[in-house]
């Protein structure tokens, strides 16, 4: 099969869940012989058209950031569906299109009438109403185009059962799960980093990942464990802020940021010298990373709210622990993992995502397509 992938963020230049999905995906489809290319925004410096470990890139845009003041920049997301439109070219069988920002995905299926490729909707989150938090009056911009999109998509994945549930409302279309995967013998193979931490966190630093929350119960954690130790791995628009507050609270000694670091295998190292991975977001289409953490054999902590999907492979007392937004209730689970003995319950979960069963799921979806 000819396979597109279409989204302005590239992997490894940009760190997010969708980009390592497809990456990981596209890279094993390649090795089964299949042509993988992958249209995006132009992150690496040189030609626009390059390969990357048996998938080819296409940089159809320059853009200098995908967020303006914390948010997804809307100027952006146009200019890539107007780029999708005028330079997908190729005899593709398949188009996949990740939801978000929604105007690459009616423009490619502008073209697939011309070129008469098949598209698919790969659905990561809905919004559906938090548009209107996350924009004010404008998310109903947002919310409508959602929607509309929804509803003209014929062929949809979601990557978690409560994002189907959520298309489900929206359309009664047939929706399709393939969830997110680890790369699990890769993982195994990379041994642990001398710096020890009691703590860790792994994300883009926004408002949604409430890290501010997990600086809170560290803070109260240190009445009774004063070395104890959070590593804060990532970097984004609250970083600053959250800096301060660690200072504010005396935790300068016990907090340490090291932004986004090199390499994938440093994340892993860092994970495995830790004690427990604390995901205090309200808001994971998936959550790879806490994925990655069971991995490493760490308990997960996350919350239990109706927009994170992690809930649905952290399971209380085997393979991590599910809590209210509270310091409180954050602190209180993070001292039960420190005695944590289920190392191997969260290994076994992992092993069950691994991508090469996901890349089986994808192969399977698309010959059924096509």
């Amino acid at each position: 099969m000819k396979i597109a992938y279409i989204y302005d963020a590239v992997y490894p230049w940009i760190k997010g869940g969708v980009e390592k999905r497809i990456y990981e995906i596209g890279k094993r489809l390649a090795e089964r012989g299949h042509e993988i290319h992958w249209f995006g925004l132009n992150w690496w410096a040189g030609d626009k058209d390059v390969e990357l470990d048996g998938i080819y890139l296409h940089g159809i845009g320059k853009w200098n950031n995908l967020y303006v003041d914390g948010r997804r920049s809307i100027s952006e997301a146009v200019y890539f569906g107007v780029k999708t439109l005028i330079e997908l070219n190729g005899d593709f069988d398949i188009a996949d299109c990740q939801e978000f920002p929604y105007f690459p995905f009616i423009f490619a299926k502008i073209r697939s009438l011309f070129k008469r490729f098949h598209v698919v909707m790969t659905w990561h989150e809905v919004w559906g109403n938090y548009w209107f938090k996350y924009l004010g009056r404008k998310g109903i911009f947002g919310w409508g185009i959602e929607k509309f999109i929804a509803k003209i998509s014929e062929r949809n994945v979601a990557v978690s059962k409560r994002t189907k549930e959520d298309l489900e409302r929206i359309t009664k279309k047939r929706i399709k799960v393939i969830p997110n995967g680890v790369d699990f013998e890769r993982i195994e193979k990379i041994m642990p980093s001398q710096e020890k931490s009691d703590i860790i966190f792994a994300g883009r630093l926004i408002k949604e990942k409430n890290v501010d929350v997990l600086i809170k119960a560290v803070y109260l954690l240190k009445r009774d464990f004063p070395d104890v130790k959070c590593l804060i791995i990532g970097d984004g628009p609250e970083k600053s802020k959250l800096e301060k507050m660690t200072v504010s609270l005396g935790l300068d000694k016990n907090v340490k940021f090291v932004g986004f670091l090199k390499s994938y295998d440093e994340v892993i190292s860092h994970f495995k010298s830790s004690k427990v991975f604390v995901l205090p977001s309200i808001r994971e289409g998936f959550g790879i990373v806490a994925l990655e953490a069971n991995a490493c054999g760490l308990p997960v902590i996350t919350l239990n709210h109706k927009m994170n999907a992690a809930c649905e492979f952290i399971r209380n007392g085997e393979n991590g622990f599910i809590c209210k937004l509270s310091e409180r209730d954050i602190a209180k689970r993070i001292l039960e993992s420190f005695d944590f003995q289920g190392a191997n319950k969260c290994i076994e979960t992992a092993k069950s995502y691994d991508w090469n069963r996901i890349a089986d799921m994808v192969e399977k979806y698309y010959e059924e397509t096509i």
